[in-house]
């Protein structure tokens, strides 16, 4: 296994700056043992070799080499974690080319539903369909335009995979079963932004739905269109006025999320202990304020990543955000090597919470240092 090449994978799109972990507004503040017992989970998780539901950059020599050495540690307490990562990483500063650093937050949902459709609960969560391709991390699929990342065989090559509206529509007949019922189109969309959902059913027991796959199609925000078209403004949209507004206009709500012709499937995650946050990309639980979705063709999960930027608690309120991630998870929306999605939680004040999140942001990579 090589050492992960981080100048490379950035080539053409940013640059690093070495730092001092001084240099580091905040860095000595911080929850290192959270932080620390986050990054431990993606290293039992590298040490199982658990399978990502979605590949990412492979860690490399000098990552897994930290990992051996977390999973090895005894000593306890935040101060034993921050010289941990001071004595095992280099903080480096990304510098992108174009742009700058941007953060959004995401978060598991929370709705009602129904294993069994009626006229309460009629808009299905589908699952994998069986012959979607998913094109392999850093591959493509023979005919298939590079742009899509998912396909169907067609003759001797691929054809890229049904949009939003054909699926909706019935593209995929029995290909693809349904997992579950919910009550409103705009709940079933709110899941294919975030991925994951906790859904109370009928019968007083908790579903929890992982992602399955996707379609391929490129993600579309909707919220950007509503902007666009002057039916809301970005300073004050929420996540709920979005779901308000979805609820409150059916017909216009269907065609703007249709203009998303990206689709998410799910499968049930049977298994998941309630205190457990959702299966990220990594394929492991989530954990709340500390796991990052990034760009997987940039960075590979288990890195630590330092940001500096904004946390909003209302539109009105708002603190500094200084505090060490762990990248688990990845995002089709999640594109470019300063781009961050930060997981907030489960239910709807997570919710609230994440819908504010819209900042610019600070990376710092904490890159694993080489043996000596």
């Amino acid at each position: 296994m090589s050492p992960f090449d981080a100048a490379s994978a950035l080539a053409g799109k940013a640059t690093l700056a070495p730092l001092s972990f001084a240099d580091l507004a905040g860095w000595d503040g911080d929850d290192h043992a959270a932080a620390f017992a986050t990054f431990r989970k993606s290293c039992a998780a590298l040490a199982r070799k658990t399978a990502p539901l979605r590949p990412a950059l492979a860690p490399g020599l000098d990552l897994t080499r930290a990992c051996r050495a977390a999973l090895a540690e005894t000593s306890q307490g935040s101060d034993a974690a921050r010289l941990f990562f001071e004595r095992h990483f280099r903080p480096m500063r990304v510098l992108p080319r174009d742009g700058a650093g941007f953060l959004t937050g995401y978060y598991e949902p929370e709705f009602q539903g129904s294993r069994v459709a009626d006229a309460t609960y009629r808009v299905p969560l589908l699952d994998r369909p069986d012959d979607l391709v998913t094109v392999p991390q850093g591959g493509r699929l023979p005919g298939l335009d590079p742009t899509f990342q998912a396909g169907r065989r067609q003759g001797g090559g691929f054809v890229p995979y049904p949009d939003r509206a054909a699926i909706e529509e019935g593209a995929l007949s029995a290909r693809a079963r349904p997992v579950v019922f919910l009550r409103e189109p705009g709940e079933a969309f709110i899941i294919h932004v975030q991925g994951s959902a906790r859904i109370r059913l009928t019968d007083g027991t908790v579903m929890r739905v992982a992602y399955a796959g996707r379609n391929g199609h490129s993600y579309t925000s909707i919220g950007k269109l509503l902007v666009q078209r002057g039916v809301m403004d970005l300073e004050t949209m929420t996540l709920a006025r979005l779901m308000g507004w979805l609820a409150e206009h059916p017909a216009e709500a269907r065609d703007l999320m249709r203009q998303n012709r990206s689709y998410i499937f799910f499968r049930e995650a049977e298994g998941l202990a309630l205190a457990e946050g959702p299966i990220g990309g990594a394929g492991l639980a989530l954990t709340p304020g500390r796991s990052l979705a990034v760009d997987r063709t940039i960075w590979p999960y288990g890195l630590p990543i330092w940001l500096d930027g904004t946390l909003p608690h209302t539109l009105e309120r708002t603190e500094p955000l200084r505090r060490l991630m762990v990248a688990q998870d990845t995002g089709s929306a999640i594109v470019g090597p300063v781009r961050g999605d930060y997981f907030v939680g489960s239910g709807k004040e997570a919710g609230d919470q994440a819908g504010l999140m819209r900042h610019p942001v600070g990376f710092v990579i904490l890159q694993p240092r080489p043996a000596p």
